[in-house]
């Protein structure tokens, strides 16, 4: 700790209080530690492990889990700078405060809030197309057209995020313990297949790439930028803190539990899948995890593993969509979106104007993407934001502020910058396509950056 709260001052801001600079009320403060927790578990479990494990199988092969050891590596060095800068400014801002009053750079400020939510729709977009694919197909023998169940999947999680936090998060803890049994259920298996001496486990050693050194070096990095789509997530609860009862005392608890909970499921399922099913098949499908139930010789109805699956990508969905638009609220009282976007909705306290904008950029993302694109786009805009917030945590160590907050090991954020920097790359192997994309993104992103500075303007004309 760097620093002490002084006697008497309030954890949190009373319930009644202006909110916020454009005269909203305050965010209603429902969430506690082990709500908290289960958010941030759930936010990272779900559609990565659920839709891509397949795909990182086809870029490295057997040793399917040598990526999301990685990836479990670098998502705690960045999660330990997102742990010191929340307790220190617990605002809903997140990454896009941290780099205001880092570099004090307004156009940075706003390109890393846009890459932010960019990168959580991208997400939430992927997870509805992984809704509507293999696994609804398993339930629906394909009878239901992909797109309009993907588009429907998008607005109802649309009207839920409009119910209220309470109401979501509560909906995140439930959907949270169904995925989990999911993953239950894929190690069960596992453990039932090495105990009958099932499996191959010399595929646990064998890599896709057959040249060494550098080959294989730029084969597992872009192997683990796909497969870090699975960690990210841990970075969404920080938009959280406004909503989060005495937020510095309660996120370093809740987001290195859930880095560390998660990360060690993902490197066991991978295990699991690499054992019993050939990278070619696992590959070939968006619904991975369904054929290692079906190849794991225990009798477990597929059609039941496919509606756990489906809750599990649902999950991504709805803390993704929540995320972005609790930007957009941030953002509009950091002044650097309209004040529009701030609009609390009077009864219910939830950011109406910014659920309605980042769903209707979600449906567009859904009617123009496809899962592994927009999964790896999802991983290079955050491998960009988190090089900034490790920069930034750093830079910030000569702010001290008035209350108690945990403060990282100054090596993790250099480690966590670089190793960042690094996946992010071209060294990483990724398709080309996954940088167009992004920098489409960018571009727009810099017209609506001009087109607010003329906003503002007008305003002050």
């Amino acid at each position: 700790m760097d620093a002490t709260r002084p006697a008497g001052t309030p954890g949190n801001p009373p319930e009644g209080a202006a909110g916020s600079p454009t005269g909203e009320p305050a965010l209603k403060r429902a969430i506690g530690p082990k709500l908290l927790i289960l958010f941030v578990i759930g936010d990272i479990l779900g559609t990565g492990i659920y839709a891509t494990t397949g795909k990182v199988a086809g870029k490295v092969g057997g040793a399917l889990w040598v990526p999301f050891a990685i990836g479990f590596v670098v998502a705690l060095l960045t999660a330990a700078s997102y742990v010191e800068l929340v307790g220190k400014y617990p605002k809903a801002a997140g990454a896009a405060l941290y780099a205001q009053k880092a570099f004090k750079v307004p156009f940075l400020t706003f390109i890393v809030a846009f890459m932010v939510m960019c990168s959580g729709l991208s997400s939430a977009s992927a997870a509805a197309l992984a809704f509507s694919g293999d696994y609804m197909s398993e339930l629906t023998a394909g009878a239901l057209p992909p797109t309009l169940i993907a588009v429907a999947f998008v607005l109802v999680l649309a009207a839920v995020n409009l119910r209220g936090v309470a109401e979501s998060v509560k909906m995140n803890v439930v959907l949270t313990l169904v995925e989990l049994s999911g993953l239950a259920v894929i190690l069960g298996i596992g453990a039932y297949a090495v105990l009958s001496g099932g499996g191959e486990p010399s595929r646990l050693v064998e890599f896709e790439s057959s040249g060494t050194g550098f080959a294989l070096m730029t084969g597992v990095l872009g192997a683990t930028a796909l497969g870090f789509f699975a960690f990210v997530g841990f970075e969404d609860s920080v938009n959280m803190a406004e909503e989060t009862k005495d937020p510095a005392r309660t996120f370093p608890r809740a987001i290195f539990i859930g880095v560390a909970v998660t990360g060690t499921i993902y490197v066991l399922v991978a295990l699991v899948s690499s054992l019993l099913v050939d990278p070619g098949t696992l590959a070939g499908s968006d619904g991975p995890l369904l054929e290692v139930v079906k190849a794991g010789g225990v009798q477990f109805p597929p059609q039941l593993f496919a509606l756990i699956a489906l809750f599990a990508v649902t999950n991504s969905a709805l803390i993704n969509m929540m995320m972005a638009s609790r930007l957009c609220y941030g953002m509009a009282n950091e002044r650097i979106l309209p004040r529009v976007m701030g609009r609390v909705l009077p009864r219910r306290r939830t950011p109406v104007v910014g659920i309605v904008f980042v769903s209707l950029l979600a449906l567009g993302m859904v009617l123009t993407g496809e899962i592994e694109g927009l999964g790896d786009t999802t991983s290079f805009l955050l491998l960009c934001v988190f090089a900034v917030v490790n920069v930034a945590v750093l830079v910030l160590r000569k702010d001290r502020v008035g209350h108690a907050h945990f403060r990282t090991p100054t090596a993790l954020p250099v480690l966590g910058a670089l190793t960042a920097l690094v996946l992010a790359s071209p060294l990483a192997d990724r398709p080309a396509d996954v940088y167009i994309r992004a920098g489409v993104l960018l571009l727009l992103g810099i017209g609506l950056w001009l087109l607010n500075k003329l906003a503002l303007r007008g305003e002050r004309g």
